[in-house]
């Protein structure tokens, strides 16, 4: 019985070998290609807010007294001179109270000439004892009330004439129109805006600050801005002014940047971009296409011992066109892979190459 089952096995175990003398083993993958870059040294971080060049001065103007619009005399964007009429109210309402007040006046007048004669009078009657003090004190006194009802009468005739005149708006001093808010037909309350007066002289840059980074902000803070119109060079500024308060829709607080040079050739509306450093340096930079992120959490794949790959956790600061500044987790010396992080894996082996494709030695140059 044994020796017919040693038969059978025999001739199996002789088939499984010369199979598997006829099979190789599988050679190992070879290491991937993997493009590495050493962080290099960036200059101090900045952070950039777009702005638009703004008066430093932009008054709101608007009628002191209300009334129907009748005449808009300029428009938006249109340069003006100090004392011009920029709109009209219908004045048909203030030139009858102007005449009402007129007729006060004239008969104000009429009735202090009538008061003062009859004082007169009484004044010689009682010189020649013909009357009575009480009676002179009468007359007296109705010359005195016909006095102040004259007086009244100026100032109600005075006040009128104003109304008159404040029927015709007119701009405080040269600039040019920013914005209008009114149209011919329009029925306007005193004091509500008609027109925003951007004055002739200083001009700043309006910008948006991020509520997240508001505390690092301080009015006097150096900046430096450049103009549109003016590209690669950058003028010296300072934060003039702050708002306390984020606007309510876009959640930014408002600030203001003063030039410091009175020569700088911005003009109104023009875009400008405005850059404030941090207060802490970046030493290193590594490109854009480095840094991979995974739940909210930035890191590139950093090349160790025997070329593997570890993964490095890193603090990044403001984005430029096309590095990023690290500001913890890499050394000067390390190496990282430039692009493809998103298809490798911690503790695959990699062979570095350069742009060029030519292979680095990392050990080499360690």
């Amino acid at each position: 019985m044994l020796r017919r089952a040693l038969s059978l096995a025999l001739p199996a175990v002789a088939v499984l070998l010369l199979t598997a003398c006829g099979q190789e083993a599988a050679p190992p993958a070879a290491p991937r290609p993997a493009l590495v870059v050493q962080p290099q040294p960036a200059g101090a971080s900045a952070d950039s807010y777009p702005g638009e060049v703004r008066a430093r001065f932009e008054p709101e103007l608007a009628f002191r007294i209300g009334g129907k619009v009748s005449k808009r005399l300029v428009e938006e964007g249109q340069r003006v001179k100090a004392e011009q009429p920029l709109a009209e109210l219908d004045p048909q309402d203030v030139r009858l109270q102007l005449e009402a007040n007129r007729a006060q006046l004239a008969a104000a007048e009429a009735n202090l000439a009538l008061v003062r004669a009859e004082r007169d009078r009484y004044q010689k009657l009682l010189d020649r004892q013909m009357v009575s003090h009480s009676q002179f004190d009468n007359a007296e006194n109705l010359y005195r009330a016909g006095m102040a009802r004259l007086k009244q009468a100026k100032a109600e005739y005075e006040v009128a004439g104003n109304q008159a005149e404040y029927a015709v708006l007119r701009a405080p001093q040269a600039g040019v129109i920013a914005k209008r808010q009114v149209e011919v037909g329009q029925v306007v309350a005193a004091g509500q805006t008609v027109f925003t007066l951007a004055a002739d002289g200083e001009r700043e840059v309006a910008i948006g600050l991020p509520e997240q980074q508001f505390a690092r902000f301080a009015v006097g803070q150096t900046v430096s801005v450049e103009l549109w119109s003016h590209p690669n060079q950058r003028f010296e500024g300072r934060i003039r002014e702050l708002s306390p308060a984020a606007d309510p829709r876009s959640r930014t607080f408002a600030a203001r940047i003063a030039f410091t040079s009175n020569a700088t050739p911005a003009e109104l509306g023009q875009s400008a971009r405005v850059f404030i450093d941090h207060a802490e340096r970046s030493p290193l930079a590594v490109p854009l296409s480095a840094v991979t992120a995974e739940a909210g959490q930035a890191y590139v794949w950093r090349v160790g011992k025997d070329n593997r790959l570890e993964r490095a956790t890193v603090r990044l600061g403001a984005y430029g066109a096309d590095s990023v500044p690290v500001l913890e987790g890499l050394q000067a010396g390390d190496w990282v892979v430039a692009a493809g992080g998103h298809v490798l894996r911690e503790g695959q082996q990699v062979r570095p190459v350069d742009r060029s494709n030519r292979e680095v030695n990392l050990a080499a140059k360690e």
